[in-house]
C-alpha cells in the first residue's frame, strides 16, 4: 500500500509524509493543497488530509498480559498476594485459548484506540494472544508464562512448551510483526534450574527473556530466604542477565542491583499505574539515569486486571507526576524522557526500527487531533501529549505501513466488545458455581 499523508504538523512544521509498502520513503515540505480525508489520487493508493494534525511515532506498551482485559475490574482493591491467589490464579485456570484470544482482541483494539502498535506479552495460551496479534494489525513480542512453583515435572512440561512454541509460532511471524520471547514469571514461580535452562535457551536462540522482576519488598525478603541473595544478585549469580533480558518493574532494587542491571545492559519495563493500584511502590527512576541507564528504561501498564487500562499517553502522565511527587522534585522525569521511553527507547530494546518518524523507518505512526482542547494552545507538543492528552486524541493510526484507524473509526470494534462480554460473564459464572 503506498499512503501520502499531506500539510501534516512534524516537529512543528507542515510536512508531506509518504509511505510505501512498510516504510516512511518521504518527508517533503507540505505543498499546502487540500485534500478530501481518505482519499484515493494518482498521488498515492490512499491520502489522508492531516491538516489540524500532528505526526508522532506510536507507542510501545513494554510489560502487559493482553487477555487480562476480561478480568477489568474484577480483583481492584486487594493486596497482590491475596489479588493472585484469591481471584486471578483461579480465574486463569479456567481460560482456554479461545477466551484468550477474545481478551487479546479486546487489548489490541484498546492499544489501537489510544494509539499504542506494539506491545510485550506474557500470558497463558499463547496462540489465541498470536492469532489477535496477526489479525488485528499491530506488533508484539509474545511468550508462553514459564511457571514451576518448583516442581521437576512441571518444569519438564514447560520446557516441552517453549520448544514447541519456538517450533511454531513461525505460522504468525511471517511479516515479523510478531517476535517470540521467553516468559519465566518471576524468581519466586520458577526454580533455579529452569532458569538456567531459560539462560542457554535464549541463549542458543538469541531470544529475549521478559520477567517479573523485584516488583515488591516480599519477593525481596523470598529470594533472601531461599537463596541468600536479593533477586538481581541471585540472577547474577547464575549468568542470567544480559542485554536480552526485558525485566518488569525493578522496584525493590538497592544501589548494587542498580549497577548490576546497568553493567549486564538489562533493560527496565516501568508500570507505574500497577504499582500504585497495588502499593507496591516507586521504581527508582533517577537512581537509574544518574547510574546511565536512561535509554534502557520502557514504560508498560501491566494488564487491566492491575491498571486498569492500556492507554500508554494516561501512563506517561502518570509515569512522570509519580516521579515529581515521590522525590518532591518537579524537574524529575521531564516531558522528553518518558516520551522516549514510550517510543525510541522501546523501539530500540525489542530491535524494531521504529520509535521515530524518519526517512527508512518503519511506518508506525499516529495523528493526533490538534482540535481536542487538551491540545490548545499548543506551545508545546510533547508537554501536552505526555500532561494533557489521553488516548482519545489519537485520530488516525498506521502500523507496518496498513491503516488500522482512521476518524477513530477501527472494524469490527462492536463485534470484539460484545463477544468479550459473553467470555468474561461465563468465566464468573464458572467460578462462582
Amino acid at each position: 500500500m503506498s499512503i501520502l499523508i499531506k500539510n501534516v504538523l512534524l516537529n512543528g512544521k507542515e510536512r508531506d509524509i509518504r509511505i510505501e509498502g512498510r516504510q516512511i520513503v518521504e518527508i517533503s515540505e507540505s505543498s499546502g493543497a487540500a485534500v478530501g480525508g481518505g482519499a484515493r489520487s494518482a498521488e498515492a493508493e490512499y491520502v489522508i488530509d492531516g491538516c489540524g494534525k500532528a505526526a508522532i511515532p506510536s507507542l510501545f506498551n513494554a510489560h502487559t498480559h493482553a487477555a487480562m482485559t476480561l478480568f477489568r475490574g474484577f480483583a481492584d482493591d486487594m493486596p497482590l498476594d491475596k489479588w493472585l491467589k484469591e481471584r486471578i490464579w483461579p480465574m486463569e485456570a479456567l481460560l482456554t485459548e479461545d477466551d484468550v484470544y477474545w481478551g487479546a482482541r479486546l487489548a489490541c483494539l484498546e492499544m489501537i484506540k489510544t494509539g499504542t502498535t506494539f506491545f510485550n506479552d506474557m500470558y497463558w495460551h499463547w496462540r489465541g494472544t498470536a492469532r489477535a496479534v496477526a489479525e488485528s494489525g499491530i506488533r508484539a513480542a509474545i511468550s508462553a508464562v514459564f511457571i514451576d512453583r518448583f516442581d521437576e515435572e512441571i518444569a519438564r512440561e514447560q520446557m516441552r512448551r517453549s520448544r514447541q512454541m519456538l517450533s511454531e509460532y513461525a505460522e504468525f511471524s511471517s511479516d515479523g510483526r510478531i517476535i517470540f520471547t521467553l516468559g519465566p514469571h518471576a524468581v519466586y514461580t520458577v526454580s533455579e534450574e529452569s532458569l538456567c535452562w531459560i539462560r542457554d535457551f535464549s541463549q542458543k536462540n538469541d531470544l529475549i527473556v521478559h520477567i517479573h522482576l523485584s516488583e515488591t519488598a516480599w519477593e525481596v525478603e523470598e529470594c533472601m530466604r531461599r537463596y541468600g541473595r536479593r533477586p538481581v544478585e541471585f540472577l547474577e549469580s547464575i549468568d542470567f542477565l544480559n542485554e536480552r533480558v526485558v525485566a518488569a518493574h525493578c522496584i525493590a532494587v538497592s544501589k548494587k542491583e542498580i549497577g548490576i542491571l546497568r553493567d549486564k545492559g538489562v533493560k527496565i519495563a516501568h508500570n507505574p499505574s500497577s504499582n500504585m493500584k497495588l502499593a507496591s511502590g516507586v521504581m527508582p527512576y533517577e537512581e537509574m539515569k544518574r547510574a546511565g541507564m536512561r535509554g534502557n528504561i520502557l514504560l508498560g501498564t501491566d494488564g487491566c486486571a492491575s491498571n486498569n487500562n492500556l492507554d500508554m499517553f494516561e501512563e506517561m502522565k502518570i509515569a512522570s507526576l509519580l516521579q515529581k511527587s515521590h522525590r518532591k522534585d518537579p524537574t524529575a522525569m521531564p516531558a522528553h524522557e518518558v516520551f522516549e521511553m514510550a517510543t525510541v527507547n522501546a523501539a530500540r530494546a525489542f530491535n524494531f526500527n521504529a520509535g521515530e518518524i524518519a526517512v527508512g523507518k518503519l511506518a508506525d505512526i499516529l495523528l493526533v487531533d490538534l482540535s481536542c482542547e487538551c491540545f490548545v494552545p499548543n506551545h508545546n507538543l510533547i508537554s501536552n501529549i505526555v500532561f494533557s492528552a489521553n488516548g482519545n486524541c489519537v485520530d488516525t493510526v498506521i502500523c507496518d505501513g496498513n491503516i488500522l484507524m482512521h476518524e477513530r473509526r477501527v472494524e469490527d470494534e462492536y463485534r470484539i466488545k460484545e463477544k468479550v462480554k459473553e467470555v468474561s460473564e461465563r468465566l464468573v459464572s464458572a467460578l462462582n458455581r
